[in-house]
């Protein structure tokens, strides 16, 4: 709409006639309403997380299906001066826990939470720690899925097996959204703690299970 033509009279004496145009939107003119900002795509932000929501769920199902249909081999990690590879997987888990923990914190205080301001070790800290909790859930996941595969004989078995497979494709989605741009703000926040609170489910099917049936040794 570029605006319609009226004729209305001068108010000089004479009665004089002039052309005055009325402006519909002003975008439409051509012009640029200052005060305005530029209109967002509707979906846009969520759109935005359909790849890295889909590969993570790709992930989840393939590990599942590799430990369904793997025929175990019983052993597969081990570290020398540990009683066996269980108190190996056992105990990398443990550290794993423990450094996710690191990271919740640290991130509470990249966002301010602790105070008003983000203190400059947060970033750094918020960043190795979860690197190497990741690192250490690795030969955990090799030991479950090739040496004891996915397991669904008993109930806390199941939930275990289910929440690891779930790990790591939620792990995947969080790092494909991390250098996403136009993604709300929430998308974040919500997808770390997803990745967290299922670590400390494997944890508390696996680790704490075996601390509370068998004691805390290695």
């Amino acid at each position: 709409m570029t605006g319609r033509r009226r004729t209305i009279a001068d108010a000089r004496p004479g009665g004089e006639t002039v052309d005055v145009r009325v402006l519909g939107n002003p975008l439409d003119a051509g012009l640029a309403a200052p005060d305005l900002p530029p209109p967002v795509p509707g979906g846009a932000r969520q759109g935005s997380l359909f790849v890295p929501l889909l590969v993570g769920a790709a992930v989840t199902v393939a590990m599942g299906a590799y430990g369904r249909y793997h025929t175990p081999t019983g052993i597969a990690v081990n570290v020398a001066g540990f009683s066996s590879p269980l108190t190996v997987k056992v105990w990398l888990g443990t550290g794993a826990a423990v450094f996710a923990v690191v990271q919740l914190f640290s991130a509470m205080a990249m966002w301010g939470r602790f105070g008003d301001s983000s203190p400059s070790w947060a970033g750094p800290l918020h960043r190795w720690s979860g690197r190497i909790a990741f690192l250490l859930t690795v030969p955990v996941a090799v030991h479950c899925l090739y040496a004891l595969g996915f397991v669904d004989t008993a109930p806390r078995a199941l939930v275990h097996s289910l929440l690891g497979c779930l790990f790591f494709g939620a792990f995947t989605t969080k790092m494909l959204a991390l250098p996403k741009r136009g993604l709300a703000g929430w998308v974040l926040p919500v997808v770390g703690g997803v990745v967290f609170t299922v670590l400390v489910g494997v944890w508390l099917t696996s680790s704490l299970w075996y601390f509370a049936t068998f004691g805390v040794g290695v």
